[in-house]
């Protein structure tokens, strides 16, 4: 068993912004860009997102949520969630809360490691700050903490957010046990258990299932179950 990470101390600051951002930025050039909503963004690729663009920062509070504590949270029709495309890759995400018709929060936003240093993170938080303000809130929130990017507490500043109130917190770092755990759940998104293909194997369950496929008694079988990486054709 692996050791128990130490707990570690974060300093929070508090935002908010009373109006929209005044700053403007061109879209960015040499590289291609988009944005899109996902409404019903699957489990799987939101922790994907989450644990690549938080891993850094010790984002870990979704990532110890169950699949249904998750999916209630995701699913929840005051949250929003937009992703940020790079030459075709995922590269970031951006979160808000809705808490009324006045205030919302901006709960997350961020880019993955590969879309560092290509000079959109400013241009991309302004778009998160366009989308929550054509809402017409009176009051945009957010939080960072000194464990975040070393930056970020000045990029926030810089179009429009002031900072409220501080405190201090205590962030327990995923253990080895939690990070297997993670790694699992992203297998069993793409690959079937055992159980899962028995159970398709042994019975007609009047459809194909999650991975299609179907008992010979209720219909040709379809071969839809991909190899495990490594193994034999």
């Amino acid at each position: 068993m692996g050791k128990t990470p130490a707990s570690l101390k974060a300093h929070i600051t508090r935002l908010e912004m009373t109006a929209p951002p005044k700053a403007s930025m061109p879209v960015p050039v040499n590289i291609q860009t988009a944005i899109m909503r996902a409404p019903e963004i699957p489990l799987p690729f939101y922790r994907y997102l989450y644990r690549q663009v938080g891993a850094r920062w010790q984002w870990v509070d979704r990532l110890r949520m169950s699949d249904e504590q998750l999916a209630e949270t995701l699913n929840d029709k005051r949250n929003n969630i937009s992703v940020l495309y790079v030459n075709g890759a995922p590269a970031g995400f951006y979160e808000y809360f809705c808490e009324d018709e006045d205030m919302i929060e901006l709960s997350h936003f961020g880019l993955i490691e590969h879309a560092l240093g290509l000079g959109i993170g400013k241009w991309f938080l302004l778009q998160a700050l366009y989308a929550i303000w054509s809402l017409n809130p009176k009051r945009v929130t957010t939080t960072t903490n000194n464990l975040d990017h070393p930056r970020a507490l000045q990029l926030y500043q810089m179009y429009g957010f002031s900072p409220v109130s501080t405190g201090t917190g205590i962030v327990r770092p995923l253990s080895d046990k939690e990070l297997l755990e993670i790694a699992r759940k992203k297998l069993t998104a793409f690959f079937p258990t055992s159980a899962e293909v028995a159970n398709a194997a042994s019975g007609c369950s009047g459809g194909a299932g999650r991975f299609g496929v179907r008992n010979r008694a209720c219909g040709p079988t379809v071969p839809s179950v991909p190899p495990l990486p490594g193994a034999e054709p």
